[in-house]
């Protein structure tokens, strides 16, 4: 590793030996934390004010200035929230590099005025791609309404542009016609396998703890890889490096706790300690309080959710800014219905690290993680379902600045993962696989920066060693600044990806959402949509992405987005529901769709979403409407997947009010036309030759009766809409400490949304009926 490293830094070393002049570079802290602070800007000024260059930083407080000449400069960071802070640099011959640090202290008293904020939010759009991407922080998930009085990272990505939900219980995210095992969750750069607990309300992440969230629903650059539709990239921040501090929550859905403080000795000039940690933990109530709050759910019984996740991390950070963490977590999750019970768990642990070599221009970005996951299924009179998979990770990162805000990035990550899985099909025929395989990848990024384009390109090659198969993969984005308000804006490439779910894309309702490496037992041969034969010799999964969108800003305030998008999944591969015989040499003669473990289909998904936001001081408002159609062919047919939302709609208002902003109410309205299901065709009395060839089936009687079903997913069940509100209510003490009341209540209409429908019955099952809560926590 060290002699891979060696050479690409040689090698761009020489590169940017030519183009370099001067450059500075730092970081940028909050003093009363040690907290980096991201996106924050930073502008280099000749000594008459007149304004040189400038700089964003990125998540970890970095910035660079490249290009700069000889002279006296002055760096000035201004926020509202802060003092102004300004250094000196004198720039002469004989050195290259000068690096700075910034400790901004943060005002007594803030006085609000939208002149005075100087976002870099106008600065990102004019100097980076950004299509398809939201990115929240803390406080943007703090704004969309909870559920349960707790906020969550669910609610956010429920409500963004593309995004599908199939319900509250046990309820998936499809993201742009891609199913949730082609969606990649990272975690300061480790992969989640299962993000979302079975309620759907919650996921295992801490909300008191995410520093910074970025979804990218297609098209995403070179860097991400693995997956073929959509990227959710979630950062923790650091514990407090000054002094001790954490919260307590509680509600009856759960109960939490967050701790965080320094560590090592106290600096005497006041700045933050080299060493911080930080802890959390939460573990659901519903146990104990949902058959005496909410006795109208499952005919009393209550909701049969259970849950707790854990998580800690200890990081030390240098002089020079350099960085080491060192993290780990555990969760687990089970639901108990009268008919099915679901267990699954997972735990790992890692290490982050971040290096600001000494006189070089690269900046260095490392990990190493590993964890597992396991997932069981038991229905009754059923054979129980299995899965499990662990692995590991290791990757490194090397960026460049370049003069305008360009950058150059490149890297490579090499990963490893055994899976076990056992399943059933529908015509009760066992499924079961073990293996292990390696990946790497490397990946090339350069973005370049003019007064009106944005231009990125990239490639990344995916080496799935124990499959022998290489995929190249180029990606582009550009945006072009047609004025100060208006942009537009394309991203596109090719995608890969060696997971598969062991659950089915024709699946109605699943819980058992197993994980296991592309299958090689499928099909040799295999005939899309457009009639075109194809070679076939693993189910590794491919997809293309096109989106072409405009951004205008309607004023300081409001923009409008508009995305077009289409994605082509030229090979997914799915659990075989058509298998009747054992691939074996007695059945050589028939096809493979009716003997292999795995089939092999392909698919589109196209649409268009609209986006409008406003953010004023009090005010949040968000609008989203998205037009989309998802279609899969398997060999034989052309089927709409359980997820094809044709329409839907989120709106989320927020208000803070009073003289001190100390009262909020956040509103959330979500309306999804009909998603498809196949009905009832009719019922007959199947008969089971229980005589065998002799039974005589004209008078034989059976007592049993079958359902026949119609065409796959040919109607649609009736619109899904539900209307939440959540109020909240702040009270600072003198002592710096804080509390918060939150009342929330879900479903506040009522809405009987269908869950499940008894074919036999027709009994119809409820989503989740009106649900008032109250939460209480306590930040000391």
């Amino acid at each position: 590793m060290q002699r891979i490293y060696s050479l690409i830094t040689l090698v761009f070393l020489s590169f940017t030996s030519f183009s370099q002049d001067y450059t500075v570079r730092g970081f940028i802290y909050d003093k009363s934390n040690g907290e980096p602070m991201s996106f924050e800007k930073i502008k280099v000024l000749k000594l008459d004010s007149s304004i040189v260059a400038g700089a964003v930083t990125d998540l970890n407080g970095f910035f660079s200035i490249p290009k700069l000449e000889k002279g006296n400069f002055l760096l000035k960071v201004e926020n509202f929230k802060y003092e102004v802070a300004i250094q000196k640099v004198e720039i002469k011959e004989g050195k290259k590099i000068y690096d700075l640090k910034f400790e901004l202290i943060k005002k007594d008293v803030v006085k609000e005025l939208d002149e005075v904020k100087v976002s870099a939010d106008n600065k990102t759009k004019r100097t980076e791609i950004e299509i398809s991407k939201l990115k929240l922080d803390q406080k943007g998930l703090e704004r969309i309404p909870s559920y349960g009085a707790e906020n969550d990272i669910v609610g956010a990505f429920s409500v963004t542009p593309g995004v599908v939900t199939t319900g509250d219980q046990g309820g998936q995210l499809y993201v742009r016609g891609g199913t949730p095992i082609q969606n990649k969750v990272l975690l300061d750069g480790m992969t989640v396998y299962n993000p979302f607990h079975s309620i759907g309300f919650f996921s295992i992440f801490e909300t008191e703890l995410v520093k910074n969230v970025d979804i990218y629903t297609g098209g995403f650059e070179s860097k991400y890889g693995g997956r073929i539709s959509s990227v959710m990239d979630i950062t923790y921040r650091d514990g407090n490096r000054q002094e001790f501090g954490g919260k307590v929550s509680a509600s009856p859905f759960l109960a939490k706790l967050v701790l965080e403080g320094p560590i090592g000795k106290k600096n005497a000039d006041g700045s933050p300690r080299a060493g911080s940690y930080i802890f959390s933990a939460k573990h659901s109530l519903l146990d104990y309080t949902s058959k005496t709050l909410y006795p109208r759910i499952n005919d009393g019984n209550g909701l049969p959710f259970n849950f707790t996740d854990l998580y800690g991390k200890v990081t030390f950070t240098a002089d020079g800014g350099s960085k080491f963490s060192a993290f780990g977590f555990h969760n687990q999750d089970s639901v108990n219905y009268s008919v099915a019970d679901l267990n699954w768990d997972a735990s790992g642990g890692g290490i982050n690290f971040l290096m600001v070599p000494s006189g070089s221009p690269i900046f260095i970005r490392g990990h190493v993680n590993g964890s597992n996951f396991q997932t069981t299924f038991a229905e009754t009179a059923l054979e129980p379902r299995f899965s499990k998979i662990g692995g590991f990770d290791l990757g490194f990162d090397f960026s460049v600045f370049l003069k305008n805000e360009s950058e150059m990035n490149y890297g490579f990550n090499l990963s490893g993962f055994n899976t076990q899985f056992v399943t059933y099909n529908e015509a009760k025929r066992k499924i079961e696989a073990n293996n292990f395989t390696t990946e790497i990848g490397t990946y090339f990024n350069y973005r370049k920066v003019t007064n009106r384009w944005v231009i990125q390109a990239g490639m990344r090659v995916q080496v799935y060693a124990s499959l022998n198969t290489i995929s190249p993969e180029p990606r582009l984005g550009l945006k072009y600044n047609a004025n100060e308000n208006l942009r537009f804006k394309f991203s596109g490439g090719r995608f890969s990806q060696n997971f598969t779910s062991a659950s089915s894309d024709k699946d109605v309702v699943n819980l058992f959402n197993g994980l296991l490496s592309a299958p090689t037992n499928v099909q040799e041969q295999f005939v899309n949509e457009f009639q075109k034969i194809k070679n076939t010799k693993n189910g590794l999964q491919y997809a293309w992405h096109a989106i072409l969108g405009f951004e205008y800003d309607l004023g300081k305030n409001i923009t409008f987005n508009v995305e077009g998008y289409y994605k082509y999944f030229s090979q997914l591969s799915n659990i075989n529901q058509n298998k009747l015989y054992e691939d074996v040499a007695q059945f050589e003669q028939i096809d493979d769709v009716f003997k292999k473990d795995f089939i092999l289909e392909s698919g589109q998904s196209y649409g268009v979403d609209f986006l409008v936001k406003y953010n004023k001081d009090r005010w949040f408002l968000w609008g989203v409407y998205s037009l989309g159609k998802n279609t899969r062919w398997d060999g034989f047919i052309e089927y709409f997947p359980v997820f094809d939302r044709r329409h839907n709609i989120n709106l989320v208002g927020s208000y803070l009010f009073g003289k001190k902003k100390d009262y909020e109410v956040n509103v959330r309205w979500n309306l999804g036309s009909g998603l498809p299901f196949t009905p009832n065709a009719g019922f007959y009395q199947g008969e089971t030759f229980q005589g065998g060839v002799t039974t005589d089936y004209v008078t034989n009687n059976p007592t049993t009766t079958s359902t026949l079903l119609g065409s796959f997913n040919s109607q649609r069940l009736p619109a899904y809409h539900r209307l939440d509100v959540t109020f909240k209510k702040q009270f600072v003490f003198k002592n710096k400490t804080s509390m918060e009341l939150i009342a929330s209540v879900t479903n506040v209409y009522g809405r009987n949304n269908i869950f499940y429908v008894n074919r036999v019955t027709g009994e119809e099952i409820y989503q989740f009926p009106i649900l008032p809560s109250f939460g209480l926590s306590y930040k000391f």
